[in-house]
């Protein structure tokens, strides 16, 4: 099965929660559900399905598929930290997110964009893939004849955006300054991690 192309609005109101900080979604009539007709039937969600919505706001935020996120999982888990804080750091210093929160691109399917399309840099050389890991030290930067384009996107991104303080941005250029904290990662919903853990055992 492809990768979902439809409204993106469609996706919050399915789990309930803006997954964009953009004002599509915030505005969005959350409680009624996807499609014409919303949600046909209220009934109190069972423990795994409250448990797979959490999940599903992780992945549509940082617009990651169920592979990828079993990945990022299995990963979290090997780790010695902390399962549910090593996994968002994960989600966090993907590429394509880190563009987003540098300000270079207004949404994550913007910023992944922009990367795919080759107009992105890490310590100098070009990098193509939303999912690249990110580690303290990397200057990610923009090639010279993309510049232009990029400038506009920044420009155009809510003035209201807050730069994280693990990111230092300058211009176009930012370097990672060190690893993002659990109480700084800013997502524009609620998140219950330990349930996501626990869905996926």
């Amino acid at each position: 099965m492809g990768r979902y192309t439809g409204p993106k609005v469609r996706k919050s109101k399915r789990v309930r929660a803006p997954i964009s900080d953009t004002t599509k979604h915030l505005k969005a009539d959350l409680d009624r559900g996807p499609g014409v007709h919303g949600f046909s039937r209220r009934r109190k969600l069972t423990i795994y399905g409250e448990r797979l919505r959490e999940k599903q706001k992780l992945a549509f935020f940082y617009h990651v598929n169920g592979k990828q996120f079993r990945r990022y999982m299995d990963e979290a888990r090997r780790s010695r930290m902390n399962t549910a804080d090593k996994l968002s750091e994960l989600l966090e210093r993907r590429l394509d997110n880190v563009i987003r929160r540098a300000g270079f691109a207004r949404t994550i399917w913007q910023a992944r964009q922009v990367v795919v399309h080759g107009h992105i840099t890490v310590n100098g050389k070009k990098v193509d893939r939303p999912s690249f890991q990110v580690r303290a030290g990397d200057e990610i930067g923009v090639r010279e004849k993309s510049k232009k384009a990029i400038q506009a996107m920044a420009d155009a991104v809510d003035t209201g955006n807050i730069i994280p303080q693990w990111l230092q941005v300058d211009g176009l250029t930012c370097k990672i300054e060190r690893m993002p904290q659990p109480d700084e990662i800013f997502r524009p919903f609620e998140t219950n991690m330990l349930s996501v853990v626990e869905f996926m055992r």
